[in-house]
């Protein structure tokens, strides 16, 4: 559908039945988001075949300074792509000229300011995130050789959202398999026929996410494309700013209690069960975020429907958009937790061959992913108040799995049951978190409901 024309396009997301909408817009979404996953879990299966359990150790240090990277990216992205889809449903095409302007200039800036805050600080930022005598060599390694590429992450992730927000969702992910292959070919090259160990995987990681972001760049400086740069949109404005970093606050602040978690986790693992159980941390956050990256690829789907018959008055088509979105991810949460509950040993095997560490895998994913069933229902909840420009319920519902409960939960458990309460911190959480999502989107139908039945009345 990629060729057809620009009113086209956008036209289908008001008229076209939600169920090949998000049909057409999610599974583009989810083949490229976990494509592109593939940078992280190509990169720890090499790591760890190729360099050793110390080295996953090192990788999974390194976890919190990228979620930092990523969500300065999304706190532009996300909320640049949601406000691209709201306007657009509003027919308000030169504000979705000027919000991808001031978006790019806000992008630029602040990567530039993160990478020379990370540069000069990097080892003091690693052993803040647990990093040990022995991994600190690892991480600090990967780290200073990925740093030019969080730029060009955050160019690829946040302008892909775009791209797909604005009608191209097939385009969006060709993006991702373009990088996802070359980083395929490089890693293995780099870390076992160079045997350049763990900078080779980040060197490889730079080289493709260099490509991928020329490619989405090029989108954009097409005037062929449905929302593209040009004359005029470049002088920041603060109204269009502070509506970009409203709605991204909800991911900004996931990723970065993300980091949070992480360094508190981290410390906590090494203090009860090594660089062992550390490295195991690293393994469920790879396994749990691959799905984790499924669902997105859902939600991402789902956003642009949701943010132009919102702008549209659409409500009916709204409603049925997120019940499917939530039925879908919901099935996969489900089969992803009885993976894990029932052949975690084998999930181990795919990253190493070290018996200590496989046995602190399966004792990892056995008790934090009891209650994973659930969390596709809590993600999709929360991406669709941010798909509704609804900011303060978004970072409410991003704060209840991360913040509000598993900090507390991490800091009572384990000194009462040692490593188990490490692990058990996060089913507990996400069951809590669970629950106050299912109060809180009853409460958004409701008053959904009554504004559909007022705008019917005064039509």
């Amino acid at each position: 559908m990629e060729n057809r024309g620009k009113t086209d396009r956008l036209y289908e997301l008001k008229t076209l039945s939600v169920g090949k909408l998000l049909w057409k817009y999610s599974l583009p979404a989810i083949v490229g988001i976990v494509v592109m996953s593939l940078y992280n879990i190509v990169d720890r299966i090499f790591i760890g075949q190729g360099v050793g359990p110390d080295a996953i150790a090192g990788l999974a240090v390194t976890f919190p300074v990228m979620n930092l990277a990523t969500a300065l990216g999304m706190l532009i992205g996300a909320g640049a792509s949601t406000r691209v889809s709201i306007v657009l449903g509003q027919n308000n095409k030169e504000m979705a000229f000027k919000i991808l302007g001031n978006s790019i200039v806000m992008t630029v800036t602040l990567g530039i300011c993160y990478i020379t805050v990370f540069a000069i600080f990097m080892d003091d930022i690693l052993r803040l995130f647990g990093a040990s005598d022995k991994t600190l060599p690892y991480a600090h390694d990967f780290m200073m050789y990925i740093l030019p590429g969080m730029l060009l992450m955050n160019l690829c992730y946040s302008y892909n959202n775009i791209m797909r927000a604005s009608g191209y969702p097939t385009r969006a992910m060709v993006t991702m398999f373009i990088g996802a292959g070359i980083n395929v070919i490089l890693a293995p090259t780099f870390i076992f026929v160079l045997d350049w160990g763990i900078k080779g995987a980040a060197i490889a990681s730079d080289i493709a996410m260099a490509i991928s972001a020329a490619f989405v760049m090029m989108h954009f400086m097409s005037k062929k494309s449905e929302v593209h740069f040009k004359k005029g949109i470049y002088k920041l404005e603060k109204p269009i700013l502070m509506s970009i970093v409203s709605i991204g606050a909800a991911p900004f602040l996931i990723n970065c209690a993300g980091c949070v978690i992480n360094a508190i986790v981290n410390n906590m693992l090494f203090k009860y069960g090594g660089d062992s159980a550390v490295a195991a941390m690293g393994i469920f956050t790879t396994y749990s975020q691959l799905l984790v990256m499924v669902v997105i690829g859902i939600c991402q789907g789902m956003q642009p429907i949701v943010g132009f018959n919102y702008g549209a008055r659409r409500f009916d088509r709204l409603r049925r958009t997120y019940f499917l979105a939530v039925g879908s991810a919901s099935i996969l949460c489900i089969l992803g937790t009885i993976l894990s509950l029932t052949c975690p040993q084998y999930i181990a095997r795919v990253f190493t061959t070290d018996a200590e560490l496989i046995k602190a895998i399966v004792e990892s994913l056995t008790i934090t992913t009891i209650m994973f069933w659930g969390v596709g229902f809590q993600i999709v909840s929360t991406n669709f108040f941010q798909s509704l420009g609804m900011a303060n319920k978004s970072i409410f519902l991003s704060l209840t799995r991360q913040i509000i409960f598993l900090i507390p939960l991490l800091l009572i458990l384990p000194p009462h049951f040692g490593l188990t309460g490490v692990w058990a911190a996060f089913p507990t959480a996400d069951a809590m978190a669970i629950l106050i999502t299912a109060l809180l989107i009853l409460h958004q139908f409701r008053t959904l409901k009554r504004m559909e039945m007022n705008e019917k009345i005064f039509a």
